[in-house]
């Protein structure tokens, strides 16, 4: 009985480790590490539509820069991202919103977020940091309710990626045509 104590708690700090995702998309590799020791119901939920195939397909098919969103007082940049349409029935039920005055994580250049529309209504969808979006932590005003959005990791390496789909052809804020995602992986598989 004592060695599955001992295996329990030596087992128990690996499940709260990083994981690195790879990201192979139409304009190239995105490479993120997830935190899922600050940000682990984050982590976890994104972690499952990776692991269920469903960002395979999917796209990004949002890009926000200074120069498209005139209504809004508070201007941000981020690309945002989501599962293959033809699966959208298989989404998981929304999460609770991990906040970073929670979490301690920042919106700074190159992390990834969840998106919603507010408190504990994040699913599938993401977003990418272009530059530092402090507007989008716990208390940021980009969102009026001042909650902030759920950072749960870092893009490690393909930031040049990111600012390529950025400044890809769109409509307003929608990409035309969408980058596709072509693969969604854990780094190693």
């Amino acid at each position: 009985m004592r060695w599955i104590a001992t295996l329990f708690l030596l087992a128990a700090p690996l499940a709260a480790q990083n994981v690195r995702v790879r990201m192979e998309t139409q304009l190239g590799m995105i490479e993120i590490d997830v935190d899922a020791a600050h940000a682990p119901v984050t982590a976890a939920n994104f972690m499952k539509y990776v692991d269920g195939g469903l960002y395979d397909g999917g796209a990004f098919h949002r890009t926000v820069k200074p120069d498209n969103q005139p209504q809004s007082k508070i201007r941000i940049q981020v690309v945002q991202a989501g599962t293959n349409p033809e699966r959208r029935g298989q989404e998981l039920a929304p999460v609770a919103l991990e906040r970073t005055s929670q979490t301690g994580l920042k919106h700074q250049d190159g992390v990834i977020s969840m998106a919603r529309s507010g408190p504990d209504t994040a699913t599938s969808d993401f977003f990418i940091c272009i530059g530092d979006q402090p507007s989008l932590d716990f208390g940021g005003m980009r969102n009026p309710d001042g909650q902030g959005f759920a950072a749960f990791g870092r893009v490690v390496q393909g930031m040049d990626v990111v600012r390529r789909i950025q400044q890809a052809p769109a409509e307003g804020q929608n990409l035309k045509p969408p980058v596709r995602i072509v693969t969604a992986r854990r780094a190693g598989r």
